[in-house]
């Protein structure tokens, strides 16, 4: 296992800052291309990570925490933040802020080793713990990082010419 809490902690704490970087100043034709069908542009990735921050992240995290362990974890709708109106810095600023009160509820909330292996229940997988929770929350960082960065690349897919046998990211 590689998990280990203060690195989670380093990597939650940069996303907010990384998509900063990344999207602002961008205009909207970037920001708004996807992968067609139902895929989410990078407006609606970070509403989904704020979405994550408001009402999944910590309060499973503290479903698994309390008192009556196994608990079922509360309901997330992965999909609540589609079709509301979307401006990319407020989106940043709300990102930011909500992923600062998550960080600061975590690390008052887990208090010990032993912590990371409590387990609450997730209403499709089951039993899982702590650790693979915060485990997860990292990777669903990462996930959105590449789906941003993959989608802003496909952008240029047809004009990049024969340099699409090198560029991974396009296939």
């Amino acid at each position: 296992m590689n998990f280990q809490y203060i690195e989670a902690l380093q990597l939650l704490e940069r996303t907010p800052d990384t998509l900063t970087q990344l999207l602002s100043g961008l205009p909207l034709e970037w920001l708004r291309c996807n992968e067609g069908n139902e895929s989410w542009n990078s407006l609606e990735v970070v509403a989904h990570l704020i979405e994550c921050e408001k009402k999944n992240w910590i309060p499973r995290i503290q479903s698994i925490l309390s008192s009556h362990e196994n608990q079922d974890f509360p309901p997330f709708d992965r999909y609540s933040h589609l079709g509301k109106e979307m401006e990319l810095d407020s989106l940043l600023q709300k990102f930011k802020e909500k992923r600062q009160e998550s960080l600061l509820t975590l690390n008052t909330i887990v208090k010990q080793d032993s912590d990371f292996e409590r387990t609450g229940i997730h209403p499709e997988f089951g039993s899982v713990t702590l650790r693979q929770l915060l485990s997860t929350w990292v990777v669903h960082d990462l996930t959105h990082l590449n789906q941003i960065t993959r989608v802003l690349a496909k952008r240029y897919q047809e004009d990049v010419g024969p340099w699409k046998a090198y560029l991974s990211i396009l296939k």
